[in-house]
């Protein structure tokens, strides 16, 4: 089957979605998929990773909020580009503009849209839940729950990695949601990639010997991530005992959580790590993975933390609070940084009573149910399981 991925958010700098592309694309040959990344660029270009997995841009203006993003402006440029590659299936994974672009084309080729983003949480809910309620929030939203209906009447599937935003998308009326959680690489994250070299080497780096505890974060530094809350926690957990944080990110929110760490000798800002294999051992190394963003999707650093065989400590909201079950996993009221402390300061000695890493689901089983879905609907088997 023929497939275009109609990309917004992928960015070649990094990120969640990019990690996500790189995936898809790797599968694409081994279930016999011809996929096709379609996404805003600085240029009209083509990047062949296969004879069956590509990345096309189309050239298109950068997002002004954050310059390493761009955003699809042209629509009929985009049809066009689509009319070329002729696809038996078609995938969006903005819930802003382009997805209606997306659904002008040729309305009779099947169609789905994967909910990369959870605007709601990551600004709505965020901005204004303290001050009223979710409920309150929701009908001042109408406008863009209205939206998301309409996606949800246009789109054979509106497909969501996690029960939490699926459950909200259902009970706003948004039709057609299905849930296929994403996963990992399998073979890449796991326990056996601990390296007390590298934990020793990151605490010391924090001011701190090998009997500290070390936590990790890792993501885009932006305002839904809530780096600062989570150095804020770790600094008022430090004055309790002995703990250092590393974080791996970059994004424009840097100056923010520099300042926020301002002359603490204990939590350092790293760039992302790049190679993915010594990633694998940070994690696996750490003592627990911190994170502070209640707007996931999936949140993929904590299914690959907890498949390091390392301790989770998460919100109790979004997609991320899946992964907070189990003997590994604490969770704290999203957005309370003292809650926080309080889940820090449980944490055992860690070191000595992780596990082997958790069952995470593998990449290989999301993207085969993931395709197989995208089969029952270009051969119009409908309707879908919920």
């Amino acid at each position: 089957m023929k497939i275009v991925d109609v990309c917004a958010f992928y960015s070649p700098r990094g990120g969640g979605v990019k990690t996500y592309v790189g995936q898809k694309l790797a599968m694409a040959q081994r279930m016999n998929q011809d996929v096709t990344i379609l996404a805003p660029g600085d240029k009209d270009a083509v990047v062949e990773f296969g004879p069956c997995a590509r990345i096309q841009t189309i050239a298109s203006p950068r997002f002004p909020l954050d310059r390493k993003y761009w955003y699809f402006n042209d629509e009929r440029a985009l049809h066009a580009t689509l009319d070329r590659l002729s696809p038996d299936f078609v995938e969006a994974s903005s819930p802003w503009r382009s997805p209606l672009m997306v659904a002008n084309w040729r309305p009779g080729v099947p169609k789905a849209l994967i909910l990369h983003a959870d605007p709601l949480s990551a600004y709505a809910y965020r901005w204004l839940e303290p001050l009223v309620s979710r409920k309150t929030i929701d009908r001042r939203f109408v406008r863009y729950w209205d939206h998301l209906r309409q996606l949800g009447r246009l789109y054979d599937a509106v497909v969501c990695a996690s029960e939490d935003l699926a459950s909200r998308m259902k009970a706003g009326g948004v039709g057609n949601v299905v849930t296929v959680p994403m996963g990992v690489e399998a073979e890449r994250f796991s326990a056996s990639k601990r390296d007390p070299v590298i934990r020793e080497s990151l605490l010391a780096q924090c001011s701190l010997g090998p009997d500290a505890t070390l936590l990790v974060a890792a993501g885009r530094l932006a305002p839904e991530k809530r780096l600062p809350m989570l150095v804020e926690a770790v600094t008022i957990a430090g004055r309790h005992r002995p703990v250092g944080l590393v974080i791996f990110g970059e994004g424009r929110e840097d100056t923010s959580v520099l300042r926020s760490i301002g002359g603490n000798p204990h939590i350092r800002l790293f760039r992302p790590e790049r190679d993915r294999e010594r990633f694998a051992s940070i994690l696996a190394s750490a003592d627990a993975f911190l994170h502070g963003c209640e707007a996931e999707t999936f949140c993929m650093t904590a299914a690959e933390a907890s498949a390091s065989g390392i301790p989770v400590i998460v919100p109790d909201r979004g997609g991320a609070a899946d992964f907070a079950g189990g003997e590994f996993g604490w969770s704290y009221r999203a957005a309370d940084h003292l809650d926080l402390v309080r889940a820090v300061l449980t944490l055992p000695d860690c070191f000595t009573t992780r596990g082997n890493g958790f069952a995470a689901r593998a990449m290989d089983d999301h993207f085969g149910a993931l395709f197989a879905i995208y089969q029952r609907l270009h051969k119009s088997e409908l309707p879908l399981a919920a």
